[in-house]
């Protein structure tokens, strides 16, 4: 799986960025899993064409010890589909800037 991974999170970062999902996202159905929605005008051409599946989101994964930012962009009403793919430039670019802007955000060290 390609992710973006920040590791080795303080306890008082880590409880930030759960208040943070808790609020901010949708919880999956697992522990520390975390749904994002992807904007629409960063969806590819097949994922526009794909309405059924819209809409789409990346995956957060959240640990004591670490956070991930999975570059596989999903939909939540199939879990195979030819438009369930890894992010283009402009969603990767976009899940990276939510990741860092998101640490500013909080002020949390890393």
């Amino acid at each position: 799986m390609k992710q973006y991974v920040i590791d080795q999170l303080r306890e008082g970062d880590f409880l930030k960025l759960e208040d943070y999902f808790n609020g901010n996202s949708e919880a999956g159905d697992l522990p520390g899993i975390y749904w994002v929605l992807v904007p629409e005008s960063l969806y590819g051409e097949l994922q526009l064409e794909h309405t059924d599946c819209q809409p789409y989101y990346f995956a957060v994964n959240l640990d004591r010890q670490s956070v991930s930012f999975e570059l596989l962009i999903r939909t939540r009403a199939r879990l195979r589909c030819g438009c369930v793919q890894y992010a283009n430039k402009n969603q990767r670019d976009y899940i990276l800037e939510y990741a860092d802007g998101l640490f500013e955000k909080l002020k949390l060290k890393t």
